[in-house]
């Protein structure tokens, strides 16, 4: 019978390891999150991000498009915008009206566009136009905070870094990694727990499961390639065929395939 939490406590129940939350030692908390690690490594061996682009500004744009937004809904948006604005200097001088309209469909446009023109122009006052590679300047720059400049770092210019989204967040504290709530704290908090080396593609692996498998009201327990190592199994449906229902996405056939169905 699926069991339905009551309250916050029984999201803390005893890991698969018998060690009660708290009481793990730091070495087995290592082991559980990296051995989490490899096993998603196998639910998605093909990750990527989800947001299409070819250059790093357009990524930049992309990520900032995203907030608040559906992946699919910015990609939707974003071929005829990085048409008719190839470069920092298109945005630095992109008439406000028009830009607005091409990024409408995206919700908070008044507000994005801003960003974009800001991004332009400082784009090309400090960094001849180009996206700088460095975290650093990246969370300098209007429009970019450190989840934005994680995204670009790791996906554009191969650096290493872990972006804390909402599925992001929520699954590790679901799992237990961390009980942090501040994006940066989640950040650091995990990246001593994980090697840097793989940072990127965990933040990929993590999103990728928490939008196909684990999801915020209804988690598919039964069918989680996560299970033994979950101390959070059994939030959502245990039996295979009701939680097989609820995964979604392309590599469906390949996840349940993984757990014998």
């Amino acid at each position: 019978m699926q069991r339905t939490p009551t309250d916050s406590s029984e999201q803390r129940q005893k890991p698969r390891s018998g060690a009660p939350v708290g009481v793990q030692s730091r070495l087995s908390l290592v082991r559980r999150a990296r051995r989490m690690n490899r096993q998603l490594a196998v639910a998605f061996p093909h990750v990527y991000c989800e947001l299409d682009f070819t250059t790093p500004l357009e990524l930049a744009v992309a990520t900032i498009l995203s907030a608040q937004c559906t992946d699919v809904r910015v990609n939707m948006v974003t071929p005829a915008l990085f048409a008719r604005y190839p470069d920092a200097k298109a945005y630095a001088e992109a008439d406000r009206i028009e830009l607005e309209e091409y990024i409408r469909s995206t919700g908070f446009y008044r507000n994005k566009t801003t960003s974009l023109i800001g991004l332009g122009r400082a784009l090309l006052e400090r960094y001849d136009g180009e996206i700088p590679a460095r975290l650093e300047d990246l969370v300098t720059l209007p429009g970019i905070g450190r989840k934005t400049a994680n995204v670009v770092l790791g996906n554009a210019f191969d650096v290493p870094g872990i972006t804390v989204d909402t599925h992001f967040g929520r699954l590790v504290r679901r799992w237990q990694w961390t009980e942090e709530e501040d994006p940066v704290k989640v950040e650091h908090a995990v990246g001593a727990l994980i090697e840097r080396k793989e940072w990127t593609l965990l933040s990929h692996r993590v999103i990728f499961h928490g939008r196909r498998v684990c999801h915020a009201r209804k988690p598919a327990c039964g069918v989680c390639v996560l299970a033994k190592d979950c101390p959070s199994y059994g939030l959502g449906p245990t039996d295979k065929s009701e939680a097989a229902a609820l995964v979604k996405g392309p590599e469906t056939d390949h996840l349940l395939a993984l757990v014998g169905l």
